[in-house]
């Protein structure tokens, strides 16, 4: 028998929600100030934009002219596995000759399609420092495969301050995956290729309690619901785990009935999972989760796949399953991200929505678009997969209102 717990996802494709912001529109004043559409041949490239050329001590990858390549419409930041400069791979960094100042900024693009990518979309000043604020970086997105969206704020004055958030589109920190059919089993186990280590901070299997199951982020959820048994906390479970990130982080984390307070994390390489296993069979009603870490009033770290089963006896059998880079691949259809930018406030959207606003505390000065792919140690293995692989840039575009924006 194969139970099936159907996991309702967002899909985000090239075509649903690829737009602009209703607010950014010629009737509230907006026009279009300056683009790149990448409608030309290669060479043309530098008549618009600079190129860093040369190799970059906090990545992975050197950056070259040559990694930027612009063909049919589309410019293509790519990776290469080659040594130069002293580092094993090569990719592309470009920036803007013309400095910008406040206005809409976006850009259409696809990521590329490997962990261990860093996809980046930015403003970030250049030259002298400035009259009013600070040195500054805005990334507008710091994309990292297979969805996760990341706005950053760095304050690169005389002291470092960076105000970071991040996005995964398809699925949340708090995981709540009740059977249709309740199973009887004397072992569950999860199981992800997750891109790097992985946080759990509680994971629960309730008893068949007439589909009465509490709220995942309680931090008494087991006392929450008349008639619950987690067998996961029970004395005779066994916990095995395919290995751990420290010390610091066991398995035991993972059933001590403290939401925020502590996890289990997993190694950095391999296939990760955690095995429970019953003194007798059981019959299994509910699987419940909470993975990632928090982040100001957001999560971030979430996993990007897994995979549930019970042992029927002989084999292990599928109960619940996500994979975000099948369902929700931002390698395979292009999205925009923007910035709206003025004197008060930044405001970051996605596909035309916004997702995160922030008040302007120092970037006040001009600075060059930015658009770069990195090789990165935090975002995965790196592996011979990246090689070939390029983010593809649509377009960039820069509105203005000289009503609303410029002062």
């Amino acid at each position: 028998m194969r139970i099936i717990v159907l996991i309702w996802l967002v899909i985000l494709t090239s075509g649903a929600f690829a737009q602009t912001p209703i607010e950014i529109s010629p009737a509230n004043g907006w026009h279009l100030s300056w683009s790149d559409e990448f409608d030309y041949e290669n060479e043309q490239l530098d008549q618009k934009w600079e190129s860093q050329n040369g190799p970059s001590s906090h990545i992975l990858c050197s950056r070259w002219r040559e990694n930027a390549v612009v063909g049919d419409g589309v410019l293509e930041l790519e990776a290469r596995k080659e040594k130069k400069a002293g580092q094993e791979w090569t990719a592309g960094n470009i920036w803007t000759k013309k400095k910008f100042k406040y206005g809409y900024f976006e850009c259409r693009y696809k990521y590329a399609g490997a962990g261990a990518t860093n996809n980046s979309f930015w403003l970030m000043t250049k030259g002298p420092a400035p009259k009013k604020g600070e040195r500054f970086e805005i990334d507008i997105n710091e994309g990292h495969f297979p969805n996760s969206v990341n706005t950053n704020i760095h304050n690169w004055g005389k002291k470092h301050t960076s105000d970071s958030r991040s996005h995964v589109f398809g699925i949340t920190a708090d995981v709540n995956l009740p059977l249709e059919i309740p199973i009887t089993t004397n072992k569950i186990r999860f199981s992800s290729r997750n891109n790097g280590h992985f946080h759990l901070r509680e994971f629960r299997i309730y008893n068949d309690n007439h589909r009465n199951f509490p709220d995942v982020f309680s931090e008494t959820a087991d006392q929450d619901v008349q008639g619950l048994i987690n067998y996961a906390r029970q004395a005779n479970t066994k916990v095995r785990v395919s290995g751990k990130f420290d010390e610091n982080h066991p398995a035991t984390n993972m059933t001590d009935g403290k939401v925020l307070g502590s996890s289990w994390v997993s190694q950095k390489a391999g296939e990760k999972w955690v095995e429970f296993e019953f003194d007798k069979k059981k019959t299994v009603g509910c699987v419940q989760f909470i993975n990632g870490w928090r982040h100001g009033e957001h999560w971030a770290g979430l996993i990007s796949d897994y995979k549930i089963e019970y042992w029927n006896g002989h084999e292990w059998v599928e109960m619940a399953s996500l994979d975000l880079v099948k369902q929700n691949n931002f390698s395979e259809n292009y999205h925009t991200y923007g910035l709206k930018w003025d004197e008060k406030e930044l405001v970051f959207y996605f596909d035309g929505k916004e997702i995160r606003r922030e008040k302007n505390e120092f970037c006040f000065s001009e600075a060059p678009i930015w658009l770069s792919l990195a090789i990165i140690k935090w975002n995965g293995p790196v592996k011979d997969v990246i090689d070939g692989k390029s983010m593809k840039v649509d377009y960039v575009r820069y509105y203005t209102n000289e009503q609303h924006i410029n002062h």
